[in-house]
């Protein structure tokens, strides 16, 4: 089989399995991507959703983040760790946003790469997922994934981006990137991946590198297909959001 054509059919069972992959970040306009991301650098997606609900009924948009006293700003992020350098990059970021772009997130891969904190695979994310805009997220999952896969034998994330597109046509890359990550956070672990549950087992060439036996694997399953989380991942499969699955009393963490 093509590495093309195994890698496709890799992605369709992925998608089949994890059919409400979306951005783990919440976000209700480009903005507010821009900023949850910059600051999950180095820190989980779910300590930066407990963080930004505050952070933006504080500040709505980057004119008052802008405009605010710095140690407010660090208090509100301190939990996140680096919170000095974090509140820095923000308000940096939210200082260039008002003066070049009079307020509003740049919708190109040439603006938001020059703001400060931003790097390419920020701008993926927000272009992919507040614009529309096809783009691969090369984080430290997908790049694990695509190298177990085949699909690169890069480390450099641009290079890893260049030979996973290659394989798949622009319209599939935005939903490709969350299928990744998503199957690195729940069943593809750095360590002990949890190879005897893995729905693409069968494609995939580093098969073995993790428990084979079901039971044993099992265990290492993470986040809405841990065991005993079947109601979580019901939800999910349903079409609840995230927002609405914490409003049920469900904990979203691994």
């Amino acid at each position: 089989m093509s590495r093309t054509r195994r890698a496709r059919r890799i992605q369709r069972v992925l998608a089949q399995t994890y059919p409400y992959a979306v951005a783990e970040l919440d976000f209700d306009d480009a903005w507010q991507l821009l900023v949850a991301t910059v600051l999950s650098a180095q820190t989980t997606d779910i300590r930066v959703n407990a963080v930004t609900p505050g952070l933006f009924a504080a500040y709505p948009g980057p004119r008052e983040l802008a405009e605010a006293p710095a140690e407010d700003v660090q208090e509100m992020v301190r939990s996140l760790g680096f919170y000095r350098s974090k509140a820095r990059s923000i308000q940096a970021l939210a200082a260039r946003v008002v003066d070049e772009y009079d307020g509003a997130v740049p919708g190109t891969l040439e603006q938001l790469v020059t703001l400060p904190g931003v790097g390419r695979k920020t701008a993926n994310v927000v272009l992919g997922n507040a614009f529309g805009v096809p783009g691969i997220t090369v984080d430290t999952h997908f790049g694990r994934l695509a190298r177990r896969l085949g699909w690169s034998t890069q480390d450099d994330p641009v290079k890893v981006e260049a030979d996973v597109a290659a394989l798949f046509p622009p319209a599939l890359w935005t939903e490709l990137s969350h299928e990744l990550i998503y199957h690195g956070r729940r069943i593809c672990h750095s360590r002990r991946p949890a190879c005897g549950v893995c729905p693409v087992a069968d494609l995939c060439p580093s098969y073995g590198e993790g428990p084979t036996d079901p039971e044993a694997a099992r265990t290492l399953l993470g986040y809405e297909l841990k065991p005993g989380r079947e109601d979580l991942l019901a939800g999910f499969m349903a079409g609840r959001t995230r927002r609405q699955l914490r409003a049920e009393g469900h904990t979203l963490s691994a």
